[in-house]
């Protein structure tokens, strides 16, 4: 896996590559592994997380549409993750400058200086990268495959800012799970990936 993601750095180009995976699979354990392999060889590696483009509150949680519905379709600011990172990169190899990343706790945008240099791996981690919005995105694809049901087991330990047990599973039962199912219905993405990890 990590050999192909060092050998499209080819003639000072910048590597796109994709963490995706749905809740609970892992993604930011596997994106810390590949960012110290890299930065350990000195190849300058940039990581983003999709959760750092997402919309606020006011905007996700709309009462109009499922909940599962939100969490699908108003959760991400992709064009502006598109317009001021991705295509800048495309266009020139290279990013300097400021680009809001969302603050969680406040519910608000944070400016974050960026250097992205030639010749760089930009790291993108989070759920959903294969959709059709992402699609001309990546140079390379990794998809972390974890059944359902062991990622509930994850969650329930690790989501406890969301309340109890059962708070827990209320949420990803009517909210996470539904728009999983459905992402994967859509796009097959274990199929579509360039490399697939099982957990």
């Amino acid at each position: 896996m990590l050999e192909k993601i060092k050998e499209k750095l080819t003639d000072g180009k910048t590597v796109i590559v994709g963490i995706d995976g749905l809740g609970g699979a892992g993604k930011s354990s596997i994106s810390e592994e590949i960012y110290e392999e890299l930065s350990g060889e000195n190849i300058p590696i940039e990581v983003f997380h999709i959760d750092d483009f997402i919309h606020p509150k006011k905007i996700r949680y709309n009462d109009n549409y499922a909940e599962w519905e939100c969490y699908y379709n108003l959760q991400w600011r992709y064009d502006y993750l598109l317009e001021n990172v991705i295509n800048p990169i495309r266009k020139n190899g290279k990013f300097t400058g400021l680009i809001e990343l969302y603050d969680k706790d406040e519910d608000r945008y944070e400016k974050k200086s960026v250097d992205i240099k030639e010749g760089s791996v930009v790291l993108i981690e989070g759920i959903f990268l294969q959709r059709e919005e992402l699609s001309q995105v990546f140079d390379y694809m990794i998809y972390i495959d974890v059944p359902e049901s062991e990622r509930l087991t994850r969650v329930l330990k690790r989501d406890g800012y969301i309340g109890t047990a059962d708070d827990i599973k209320e949420k990803y039962e009517n909210r996470y799970f539904p728009a999983e199912r459905h992402y994967v219905n859509m796009y097959s993405p274990s199929k579509l990936a360039d490399y697939v990890i099982k957990g």
